[in-house]
Parts: C-alpha cells; structure tokens; sequence
C-alpha cells in the first residue's frame, strides 16, 4: 500500500492528474404483481455495505390505494396471503408484522452488504372501485407513488426516502458509504 501511495504521489508531483473514485451505495426497492403472491425485492446495487437499518415500505400514497391482504376477514378481495419471507431472512432482525388491510411494513436489518437482498411475498390489493386488472392483481402504475424510507442506525448516514414508479421500481441512492 505504501509503495501505490508513493507511486500516486509521484505521479501527482509531476503534474498528472489522479482520479479517484468513492464506492457508492444504492437500494432498489422492486415490485413485481404475482397471483396470488406478490413479491418485494430490496437489494443493495451499489459497492459498499450499509450497516444496520429501517426500511419502512409505505402505500399510502400509492395510485391505486393499496392495502396489505394478510387475513381472510378484512379490507381485502378474495385470496388472501401472509408475509413470507423467501430470500435474505437472516438479513431481518424479526420479522416483521403486518396489519390485514394495513400501508406499511416496516423493515429492520442487520446489514445490507454490496449485491444482498431481501425478498417476501404478501398480497397486495387495490381499493378502487375501476382498475386496470381489478382489485385482486396490481398495475405497476397503481404502485406509483408509495414511498421508501430508510432510517440508517446510529445517524452515521442521513435518512433516504424515495417513491415507486409507473414501472414499479424505487432507487435510493445512499449518498456515502459507511465502511
């Protein structure tokens, strides 16, 4: 390492331009509408771990006014489905709870390293009363607008927050990383 520094060092003396680079972090937060699970997939994209955080996933203001179906009685249309888990549980300090006809779920992981993910079913449903594909499957346009929140343990990064698209999709992108 002595001799790399050393070497830029020279370089830099005699008037040649060093680049460098700083690793950056990015979430990308994905929905993707499953009869009769749909899934969410939230993966770090960028090259630098994150530590522990709260991911909070908020359909409040979603276009479709989507609710979580997690029980039979309830808010929601016919099938119904709990949350599961099915790829990065040991990522999840608990799992989480989440209300039957509930907005939000949030989240708590231990760390999110470069290129981790965590992923679950649940069932997802509209509340309005014309949609394109009917209340029991989800338009990725109807996702548009729910939120994404990361809260990042110990304030060593300042909160994110980010809102789904017509295409489903949340980027985050994390300003720094935390190594």
């Amino acid at each position: 390492m002595v001799k790399a520094s050393v070497f830029l060092t020279m370089l830099a003396a005699a008037g040649f331009a060093i680049a460098t680079t700083s690793a950056r972090a990015e979430v990308r937060v994905l929905f993707q509408e499953g009869a009769p699970k749909d899934r969410f997939e939230i993966r770090n994209t960028g090259g630098c771990p994150l530590g522990p955080m709260t991911l909070t996933l908020d359909l409040t203001a979603s276009a479709g006014g989507l609710i979580f179906d997690t029980a039979a009685e309830g808010p929601g249309v016919q099938v119904y489905q709990p949350l599961e888990v099915v790829q990065g549980a040991a990522l999840l300090r608990d799992l989480p709870s989440v209300q039957d006809g509930g907005r939000s779920i949030a989240l708590i992981l231990r760390d999110l390293l470069p290129r981790e993910g965590v992923a679950f079913t649940i069932d997802v449903d509209d509340t309005l009363t014309l949609s394109p594909l009917g209340q029991t499957q989800v338009a990725g346009s109807e996702i548009k607008g729910a939120a994404v929140a990361i809260a990042f343990d110990g304030a060593a990064l300042p909160p994110i927050q980010a809102q789904f698209d017509r295409n489903a999709v949340a980027v985050l992108p994390v300003s720094n990383c935390i190594s």
